[in-house]
């Protein structure tokens, strides 16, 4: 749509937009954005600048816009109209051409068929003549003569042909048994199979397998001779079929055979071990010719030879990608020595999957895609043999990398354990995708449901030694709890050296576990340092996190108040740590375990970053704002602003909680519920504990200034007249100076440590602490006409103090009360009388309230020095 110009905008009467049909041939056209456009368009710019003008509204420009834009959708209708009634009729004449075209086709396929019929009819009833469209449809007889005759003389010679074909078969096969019998020899087969080609290997092995069936069954004594050490597949469980038949096997053949000087049965075994070998080396040989056609032969023979395991066997065994790899099994895994620190690095990116592995897996995706061409065109029964073969590789060369490979990175650290192990994971299912979608033995086309069952199945077999039961997810418990104590040693080693203040009953509990917390996680790192199983590259990242060094002594490590400080990026740093777990945990572990799996994980991080180390934190900072509630000095306020990274902490856990973990758990509902309780719970302790430290610190404040009011001098609002001038020269008395520089001190610190609704709540709580205070204060001193200067002076100032602080409204307007009371001290009877009319009657201090008290007005007039005047006696007695 062309939008009009800015000029045209201004003019008095602006020109509506102008649109055509493509406008509303996008695909992206929207109804109401269109009239959204128009209605925008057509209110001028100054009227669309917002509400601050409040001018009337005006159709006018809207009725214009749309009686323009309704004029040119009828003209663009008509013309649309128009192009629609064009095409309809250039439809209706390409569909009278078309059934035209039809009818032409038609009636010259008509023709044809007769022809063909009319030829059909001469063929097969020549004198048939005049009768010949008489009998169109009906089938001719046999002797009908023409090509009919001819089809039954080929069909019988064909017939002749098979029947000659299995009697030179038969009498090859008598032949064969009757020399096999009288001489125990197979001469008539090892010519065939000496004169070499796939087809005479063939022959000889089928007749080798009937001969077995006839020895069998006119030679059981053989096979009774052979029984016990037979175990040779079919033939040793047929064995029993022969006996059956020894009692009728009473002619001459069977009893020659049964004097036992010739074992037929060993006879045809030998031979067909031989022709099997042979056949055998035939495969491998059309292999590296890459004869297809031959190998697959040779495997049919050998599949109904005996069942094609051998064959299998061959193919599997044999290949050179498992003869080069034993050979490079015996290699070392990579000893690239800083992919292995980038491994144990918790604060580096995972390198990847081990480059020998890799290497492995990049070739075994290159041959399986090579060997299934192979396979399929060289096998009838393709799907078994790739079975196998991908077994194979599994069960062999990626499993025995893989150990080599875990086993290397386990004596590195738990961390590379784990992250080798997910690379791994993830690397091996990438390549079980890749087959998957390359379709092997049915590319282009994906892989079929058995083929990648089998691959899915080796997959889960490969790493079900590494994720069975709990095993795996108390290592990434352990290595997380492992780098978190390193990360906090400092810390919980400051804290455990810092002097507890004494605190009775349950809160001395809770102080007391708080305690223990610190003296076991300490502990524990200290414990892990010395034990023996733990590797030099651990050691080394463990002592790092921690910021320390080998040689210090246990006892004898430095810390400073830095370390005892909440630190974000710390906490950013266990974040991240943690995500990575719960992204190894669901490609690793399995769909029904993982609520479980990120049930030990919650629990791990509401101990280490919740208790351990905000609470800890929390728990300092409220051991000295307690200490600060009696001090006769200016209590120091230092400890405010660790509240904010706890805030900010506490947030960031809870976050990432209620986003990933307790989302995670949706398939587990009693899962689920566990840890919304254990959040709920940690949660709710952190924030009880930093609401105690805001309460303290409301208390340390009121304490403060409560002292700082005592020292407020009785002659500040009752000067004699010769300090006239230095009252007129003073901005406020120094009381007020020195409450007003504290607020102001704690403000600033207050908006370091908080911020948002905890910030206007305490600075709204403490405001009216403060207000009280003060109120009640100025009804202790005697005023007189230059002292109520002064009062005015520092009322002005502890309002404007007070009033720089994020309040609600109801706060500021209660603090403004303290500006009534300020007027109170230098306004005149008549002033007063009309400021009482706006008294409430209910007694009170007037805290909370927007207006005074009548009992309140009264004990401020009456600290006047003119309270005793006619005038201002007469006001009081009015209320």
């Amino acid at each position: 749509m062309e939008r009009v110009s800015s000029a045209a905008s201004r003019a008095l009467f602006p020109k509506g937009p102008s649109f055509t049909l493509d406008d509303f041939s996008n695909k992206d056209f929207i109804v109401r954005d269109f009239v959204d456009t128009l209605a925008e368009t057509a209110v001028p710019a100054n009227r669309r600048s917002g509400a601050a003008t409040q001018q009337a509204f005006d159709p006018k420009p809207l009725i214009r816009t749309f009686e323009s834009a309704l004029s040119q959708l009828g003209s663009l209708s008509e013309e649309l109209q128009e192009k629609e009634s064009d095409i309809l009729s250039q439809v209706r004449r390409a569909e009278i051409q078309h059934d035209q075209t039809l009818d032409t086709l038609g009636s010259k396929l008509d023709q044809s068929m007769a022809q063909f019929e009319a030829l059909d009819l001469s063929l097969n009833n020549p004198s048939g003549g005049a009768n010949s469209a008489n009998e169109r449809g009906s089938r001719p007889g046999p002797d009908s003569g023409g090509g009919n005759i001819a089809v039954q003389i080929g069909e019988k010679l064909e017939e002749l042909d098979r029947k000659r074909r299995r009697a030179l078969d038969a009498t090859f096969l008598v032949q064969c048994w009757t020399e096999l019998s009288e001489t125990g020899l197979l001469t008539p087969l090892e010519d065939i199979q000496r004169q070499g080609g796939a087809e005479n290997k063939v022959r000889c092995a089928v007749i080798a397998r009937q001969l077995m069936r006839i020895s069998q069954r006119l030679d059981p004594a053989s096979w009774v001779e052979n029984k016990g050490r037979t175990t040779n597949g079919v033939n040793g469980v047929n064995g029993a079929n022969g006996t059956n038949g020894a009692a009728s096997t009473t002619n001459g053949t069977s009893n020659g055979n049964g004097n036992g000087h010739h074992n037929t049965r060993e006879a045809l075994e030998k031979f067909s071990e031989t022709l099997e070998q042979d056949l055998l080396k035939q495969f491998n040989n059309s292999y590296r010719r890459q004869n297809f056609d031959d190998m697959l032969e040779c495997a049919k023979v050998l599949h109904d030879f005996n069942g094609g395991t051998s064959v299998i066997a061959a193919f599997v065994n044999q290949h050179q990608f498992f003869i080069d790899r034993d050979q490079l099994m015996t290699d070392e895994v990579t000893t690239d020595g800083e992919m292995w620190n980038q491994l144990a690095d918790p604060d580096a990116d995972p390198p990847g999957v081990e480059p020998s592995l890799q290497s492995l897996i990049d070739e075994v995706r290159i041959v399986m895609q090579e060997e299934s061409f192979i396979i399929k065109r060289a096998f009838p029964y393709y799907e078994v043999v790739l079975i196998k073969f991908i077994q194979r590789v599994f069960q062999q060369s990626i499993q025995q990398r893989l150990e080599m490979v875990l086993e290397k990175a386990s004596t590195v650290s738990m961390l590379a354990y784990l992250r080798s192990l997910h690379a791994s994971r993830s690397y091996i299912g990438a390549l079980v995708e890749d087959l998957k979608t390359h379709g092997l033995t049915e590319h282009p086309e994906p892989c079929s449901s058995q083929i990648a069952q089998t691959l899915d199945q080796q997959v889960e077999e490969l790493f079900v030694p590494y994720l069975v039961g709990s095993s795996y997810i108390e290592k990434e418990r352990k290595s997380l709890e492992e780098m978190y104590n390193s990360l906090l040693f400092k810390f919980t080693l400051y804290h455990s050296r810092r002097p507890k203040a004494t605190r009775a009953g349950f809160m001395n509990k809770i102080a007391q576990q708080g305690t223990q917390l610190l003296a076991s996680a300490k502990d524990a790192y200290m414990e892990r340092l010395d034990s023996s199983d733990l590797t030099p590259t651990q050691k080394a990242m463990m002592l790092r996190v921690a910021g320390i060094q080998d040689t210090d002594k246990k006892n004898e490590i430095e810390v400073s108040d830095e370390d005892g400080v909440l630190s974000t990026a710390s906490a950013q740093r266990m974040m991240k740590w943690l995500a990575e777990s719960v992204r190894r945990t669901l490609e690793l572990g399995s769909a029904a375990e993982t609520p479980k799996d990120v049930n030990v994980l919650l629990g791990l991080l509401l101990m280490a970053m919740g208790r351990v180390y905000v609470e800890t934190a929390l728990d300092a900072a409220l051991d000295v704002a307690t200490s600060q509630e009696n001090v006769k000095t200016e209590p120091d306020l230092g400890y405010l602003p660790s509240v904010r990274p706890a805030v900010t902490i506490t947030s960031i856990m809870a976050r990432f909680i209620q986003t990933v973990l307790i989302r995670l758990a949706d398939a587990n509902p009693t899962v689920r519920r566990n840890m919304e309780a254990q959040t709920r719970v940690g949660i709710d302790s952190i924030e009880k504990k930093t609401n105690s430290i805001l309460k303290t610190t409301v208390d340390v404040v009121i304490n403060s200034v409560s002292k700082t009011l005592t020292t407020q001098k009785r002659t500040d609002f009752r000067p004699r007249d010769n300090d006239l001038e230095s009252i007129v020269d003073a901005l406020q008395t120094p009381t007020c100076q020195a409450i007003c520089l504290f607020l102001d001190k704690v403000s600033t610190l207050a908006v370091q440590s908080i911020d948002g609704r905890n910030l206007d709540m305490f600075s709204s709580e403490l405001a009216l602490a403060l207000f009280q205070l003060l109120f009640e204060h100025f009804k202790k001193f005697a005023v007189n006409a230059t002292g109520g200067l002064m009062v005015t002076k520092d009322i002005a100032k502890y309002v404007s103090t007070l009033k720089a602080w994020p309040l609600s409204r109801d706060g500021e307007a209660t603090i403004e009360v303290l500006t009534e009371v300020g007027y109170l001290f230098i306004i005149g009877p008549e002033a007063l009388r009309e400021r009482s009319r706006n008294l409430t009657t209910p007694a009170g201090t007037g805290v909370g309230g927007k207006k005074l008290q009548k009992a309140d007005f009264k004990a401020f007039v009456q600290r006047r020095e003119d309270a005793s005047s006619v005038g201002v006696q007469s006001v009081l007695a009015s209320l």
